[in-house]
């Protein structure tokens, strides 16, 4: 059917709040160290430390959360953590044009939004099921993975420039604002959302062992976490020192860094419109694995970037990096919410985010310690090696022997893959 699942006012709705949102979202990953390095003076640590953060609550309460989310209604709870993402960050504009903007107050400002961010991302994920049909989940979540490569295809530039022209406080503004825009539109989404039925109170310790279990058990959604979890702390250590090394290593400007990010995360939008299609050619199970090679490989490319000639690793590294990770996340995502019962989706997303954003803090530490004791550079490749260590891990898993997720497998959760 032409335009799919946008034909349907409610998904469009859902969409349209999430695609400026993404936007703002890939504003702050420039704009944040910039402000800090540039304005603010702060060391490679000081900038990693802005990241550790930001993710720090899902290492705190991310389990919990799922659990919670399965016993609310969560378009109430999406509006307002956008309004309180929002008021945050709006704050960060105000006191810079008072001239009176710290390090403290971003730390302040970022740990947390981060906290709010942990309910709106699991309680998104989980809502998605709730909007659209089975069917429809790997189309509704490849036309959400386009909003975030569409972001960061056009963010990055428009970031840089903001930044070297207006200064980093006025692309934080623009963040803030897109948070306003996503509770504005998901106010106008009209389908009901049924309570979820009352059941036998549980103690929450038992509720979130539950989900840890059925992801434990299965043995696709294992080393698929297992795998997360590995390319989530070394990816944390390249996204907390990557601006620096790009500022203060091959010594680009920031309108340039924002250039060279628009170029190589071209990827992304590739990704996102190509993802079914090759996942239909290649099958799914055998795309993840893929994947993980291609971007160990694009990792490796960006590691190799130095003023220049080599400069132009940088972008090709991106782009090949950004093409996997959003292939993979469709594949990934799709598979993990029609394989998990409605009772537990909330809680095996948080235990899927809790492993995959839990070690970004650990990460985000790592990468600035290494900054600041070996060079910049030495963290970029010990992220590396840290890709090559994931993609191992599914090739090594029952994903290598299959072409594809089998529907009736995937349902159960347990037993052993087919052959």
């Amino acid at each position: 059917m032409p335009g799919g699942l946008l034909r349907q006012p409610d998904f469009r709705r859902l969409w349209t709040a999430d695609l400026l949102s993404q936007f703002g979202d890939r504003l702050n990953v420039l704009a944040l160290p910039l402000l800090a390095a540039g304005s603010l003076g702060a060391s490679a640590f000081g900038v990693s430390l802005l990241r550790t953060l930001q993710t720090l609550a899902y290492l705190a309460i991310g389990l919990q959360v799922g659990a919670w989310c399965d016993r609310m209604r969560l378009r109430p709870l999406l509006i307002g953590t956008d309004l309180g993402r929002f008021a945050l960050y709006a704050t960060v504009p105000v006191a810079a044009a008072f001239g009176v903007l710290t390090m403290g107050q971003l730390y302040a400002v970022v740990a947390v939004a981060g906290v709010l961010a942990v309910f709106f991302e699991v309680g998104h994920q989980t809502y998605l099921p709730r909007l659209v049909p089975r069917d429809r989940l790997l189309e509704g979540n490849a036309r959400l993975q386009t909003n975030l490569s569409v972001a960061a295809v056009t963010a990055p530039s428009a970031g840089g420039f903001l930044v070297q022209y207006f200064g980093g406080q006025a692309a934080v503004g623009g963040n803030a604002l897109s948070f306003l825009w996503s509770a504005l539109w998901l106010g106008r989404i009209r389908k009901p959302e049924p309570v979820p039925p009352r059941t036998e109170r549980v103690p929450l310790r038992r509720q979130i062992r539950e989900g840890l279990d059925f992801v434990r058990k299965h043995p696709l959604l294992r080393p698929i976490a297992a795998a997360l979890t590995l390319a989530s702390l070394f990816q944390s250590v390249q996204i907390a020192i990557g601006v620096v090394f790009l500022l203060r290593e091959v010594r680009l400007s920031p309108g340039i860094i924002g250039l060279l990010s628009t170029t190589g995360l071209l990827g992304a939008l590739v990704g996102a419109v190509t993802g079914r299609r090759i996942g239909q050619r290649v099958g799914e199970a055998r795309l993840l694995w893929v994947m993980g090679v291609l971007i160990a490989l694009g990792y490796t490319a960006m590691a190799l970037a130095s003023p220049g000639w080599l400069v132009a690793c940088y972008p090709v590294g991106n782009f090949v990096t950004a093409f996997a990770i959003t292939v993979s996340n469709i594949v990934q995502v799709s598979f993990q919410q029609g394989a998990t019962p409605e009772r537990l989706r909330g809680r095996v997303t948080a235990t899927m985010r809790f492993v995959t954003f839990g070690v970004a803090p650990v990460g985000s530490l790592l990468g600035g310690l290494v900054a600041d004791v070996a060079g910049l550079r030495a963290s970029m490749w010990l992220a590396t090696v840290g890709m090559a260590l994931s993609a191992a891990r599914l090739i090594g898993s029952p994903l290598r022997r299959l072409r594809v997720l089998p529907e009736a497998y995937a349902e159960e959760g347990t037993g052993s893959p087919p052959a």
